[in-house]
């Protein structure tokens, strides 16, 4: 077989594993693109459910109303249900579900910013710039420890079954997604809350990274802090 011939031959089969890739290929996607340009981003889905989840929540607040004005006018004649429509509002304080005021101590906690010339810490990582799960857990278990009658996140009461998560650089709480400065108040003595914190090993080390990368750490007592009621299941 002279080069030449080889040659060809070598192109020929080229040419036919090329058709077959392409064949393949087509059969897969069934005509469409594989790789997307405009494909979906995680941050799109995110608002997507969120805006789902507030439209549910309006339905189930409206809900809520019409299945309490029912108790409210069938209790006036029904003494079995009256009685236990006042233990529910006897449990309401314990359960969250009304607004608390007193005096306390509010904790804001944010990432750091970019410095002057836009850049980070040179001999910071990117884990060293954000607030996580485990400087919001040393928060609330301090203020848990210091005696708090109430607390609330974001403007939200946090009950036994609140779980605040820390996803990247956004917070999820009772279904809905939060972006620093993370504030979390409590009532309670302002000394003994103070004093819980300042005790907190998680908090002493989240005051050391502020110190160096700029992370945003305060805390400030109050005569006077509303703790708005819970409103969730």
């Amino acid at each position: 077989m002279s080069g030449s011939t080889g040659w060809r031959i070598l192109v020929l089969v080229v040419c036919v594993v090329a058709g077959l890739l392409i064949a393949t290929t087509r059969e897969v996607s069934a005509g469409d693109e594989i790789r997307a340009r405009d494909s979906t981003r995680v941050s799109d889905l995110v608002r997507n459910a969120q805006a789902k989840a507030d439209e549910v929540g309006e339905v189930r607040d409206q809900l809520a109303a019409q299945v309490d004005s029912l108790q409210q006018s069938a209790a006036t004649s029904d003494d079995e249900l009256a009685a236990v429509l006042d233990d529910i509002d006897a449990l309401a304080v314990d359960a969250g579900r009304t607004a608390l005021t007193g005096p306390g101590v509010t904790v804001t906690m944010t990432d750091a910013p970019r410095g002057a010339d836009g850049r980070y810490p040179t001999d910071a990582s990117p884990n060293d710039l954000v607030v996580h799960q485990q400087d919001v857990q040393s928060v609330l278990n301090a203020l848990w420890a210091g005696g708090a009658e109430a607390m609330s996140m974001q403007d939200q009461r946090l009950v036994a079954t609140s779980a605040p998560r820390c996803i990247g650089n956004t917070l999820l709480l009772h279904g809905r997604t939060y972006s620093p400065p993370y504030v979390v108040s409590a009532i309670g003595d302002p000394a003994r809350l103070e004093a819980a914190l300042d005790a907190e090993p998680g908090i002493r080390v989240f005051r050391q990274y502020a110190t160096r990368f700029g992370l945003g750490y305060t805390q400030s007592a109050s005569d006077e802090l509303t703790i708005p009621a819970y409103t969730g299941d």
